[in-house]
């Protein structure tokens, strides 16, 4: 397995709760644990992310849900779609609906369908599927 070179890692209250969230209901794929840390490493679609139940190990203040306020994390997928299958599946809330937004960049637009959800933290999850790129 490549590391990616930025992989964020979560403190999270429940590794458990949190661990099937990302596997059972996202799709997240295990590629190593610590058991006696609940520790993971996790990915999905070459996007990787790290849980570790809260140990204080990385502590700057006090933890108070939402947990990450003020940061979201992009993670570009294949479709939307199956995604949206399996919250709407198991009862999960969408944070925000889905959309197309289009983004400039220098002389053209890349555009993105995307939706936003909390993980069981607070955690702002932000799937996008790539629309392609248009002049502005």
């Amino acid at each position: 397995m490549k590391f990616n070179k930025l992989i964020p890692e979560l403190s999270v209250t429940n590794f458990e709760s949190s661990l099937e969230f990302y596997t059972k209901i996202l799709g997240f794929k295990i590629e190593y644990k610590r058991d006696e840390s609940k520790f993971t490493m996790i990915s999905f679609q070459g996007s990787q992310l790290m849980i570790e139940e809260i140990n204080n190990h990385w502590s700057t203040g006090k933890l108070e849900k939402p947990f990450g306020r003020g940061i979201n994390f992009q993670i570009e997928v294949d479709k939307i779609q199956p995604i949206l299958d399996s919250l709407k599946q198991n009862k999960y809330p969408i944070f925000v609906e889905p959309k197309e937004n289009w983004y400039r960049q220098e002389n053209q637009l890349l555009g993105n369908k995307e939706f936003l959800i909390q993980d069981p933290d607070g955690y702002l999850l932000r799937f996008a599927e790539d629309l392609g790129t248009k002049p502005l």
